[in-house]
C-alpha cells in the first residue's frame, strides 16, 4: 500500500471514530437536560459549567439552531426542577410534620441568608427571584423565603421562569465567549469550566472577607 494510500486510510478510520454531529447532538441534549434536572433538585450537580460546556461545543457545529436547541434544552429543565422541588417544599410546609425535601431545603439556606433572602423579597418581590439564580447560592434561600412567604407554585413558576430563561443565557454566553477564544472545543470547555467555578466561589470569598 502506497503512503497516500495508508494516510487516507488512517484519516478514514479516524474520521469514523468520532461521533457525527447528530450523534452528538443525540445523546448531548437528553444528558444535559437530566444532569440540569437533577442539579436543580440536588444541587451538587455544577449545571452552570454543563450549560457553558454545551454552548462551547454547540459553537463548533455546524448543525443549525444548536445554540438555541441548548437554550432551550437547559432552561426548560432547571424551570422544571425548580417546580418540582418547590412543589415538594410546599406540601412539606402544609403539612404537620414537614417533609424530608423541606428539611433539605432548609439545611441549605443559612439562617443569615434566610432573613436577608426574605427582606429583599419583601421589598422587591419576583425580581429578588429573577436575580437569586443567576447569584452563586442564592436560589435555595429565596425559594425557602418564597415558602415562608406562602407563594402559591403557581406564583412561584411565573417569576421562576423569567429566572430561568435569564440564568440559561447567561452560562450561555460564558460558554460562546470561551468557544470564540479557541480553534478546539475543549479549549473553550477548559476556560468555560473555570470561569464557571470562579464565580461560584465568590460568595465564599465574600464571607472569609467579612
Amino acid at each position: 500500500m502506497s503512503r497516500s494510500a495508508a494516510a487516507a486510510a488512517l484519516a478514514a478510520a479516524t474520521g469514523s471514530a468520532v461521533p457525527p454531529e447528530s450523534t452528538q447532538q443525540a445523546l448531548g441534549y437528553p444528558s444535559l437536560f437530566l444532569l440540569v434536572l437533577i442539579g436543580a433538585l440536588v444541587p451538587v450537580v455544577p449545571t452552570g459549567a454543563l450549560v457553558s460546556s454545551a454552548a462551547v461545543v454547540a459553537f463548533h457545529q455546524t448543525a443549525p439552531f444548536s445554540m438555541a436547541l441548548v437554550f432551550a434544552t437547559a432552561s426548560l429543565a432547571a424551570f422544571l426542577g425548580d417546580a418540582a422541588l418547590y412543589w415538594l417544599g410546599w406540601r412539606g410546609m402544609r403539612s404537620r410534620g414537614g417533609s424530608r425535601w423541606l428539611r433539605a431545603i432548609r439545611s441549605r439556606a443559612p439562617e443569615e441568608r434566610l432573613e436577608r433572602a426574605r427582606g429583599k423579597l419583601a421589598d422587591h418581590g419576583v425580581a429578588v427571584l429573577v436575580l437569586s439564580r443567576l447569584v452563586p447560592a442564592g436560589r435555595i434561600p429565596v425559594m425557602l423565603a418564597c415558602l415562608m412567604a406562602e407563594w402559591p407554585p403557581r406564583r412561584f413558576a411565573r417569576g421562576n421562569a423569567a429566572a430561568c430563561l435569564a440564568w440559561a443565557a447567561t452560562y450561555q454566553v460564558i460558554g460562546i465567549v470561551g468557544g470564540s477564544l479557541f480553534p478546539e472545543p475543549w479549549e473553550g470547555v477548559v476556560v468555560a469550566v473555570a470561569v464557571t467555578v470562579a464565580i461560584s466561589a465568590v460568595p465564599g470569598v465574600v464571607r472569609r472577607l467579612r
